[in-house]
């Protein structure tokens, strides 16, 4: 397997992870069908989902796979009136990753994160790669650590 952005991230802050490689298909990318390719809970799929807020503009966020992001309350946490979840067609050039494939690290520009506050106290979660196919394990805590992150309760729990 080859090093991606994310990993490199990863090794630059000296933090632990592993690799987990699954077979994908184009229409079953959700967090449910990863989740049982890797053998892990759907909880512990973290999704990177990209939003753009009226004031501060593109944000990433990182939620548990099981989990809807509330758009209100990290609008309200990120100091925005309104947040919008970002065109898939926008993704690419806005993360230099595609569907499927956007990991929470090593995106092309740095753009403010917020991670759910459930990551905080979970051992293991994954997250992707930043390819189809490939996931990162890691703690939350590291998590946290790599991506500079605000720790907020963003979801519809």
């Amino acid at each position: 397997m080859s090093k991606t952005n994310a990993c490199r991230k990863l090794d630059m802050f000296k933090i632990p992870y592993t690799l987990h490689e699954y077979e994908w298909d184009e229409n079953e990318l959700d967090a449910q069908t990863v989740s049982e390719k890797v053998g892990v809970r759907s909880n512990q799929i973290f999704k990177t989902l990209i939003v753009q807020g009226d004031k501060t503009g593109v944000m990433v966020s990182c939620i548990p796979g099981d989990c809807e992001l509330n758009l209100k309350r990290l609008a309200t946490v990120s100091g925005n009136k309104k947040v919008e979840m970002v065109p898939l067609k926008q993704i690419l050039e806005l993360t230099g990753y595609i569907r499927g494939g956007v990991s929470p690290l090593g995106i092309k520009k740095k753009y403010p994160i917020y991670v759910d506050l459930s990551a905080k106290s979970m051992d293991l979660i994954s997250i992707s790669a930043g390819r189809r196919g490939l996931q990162i394990f890691l703690s939350g805590a590291d998590l946290i650590t790599a991506t500079e992150a605000c720790l907020v309760d963003i979801t519809n729990s």
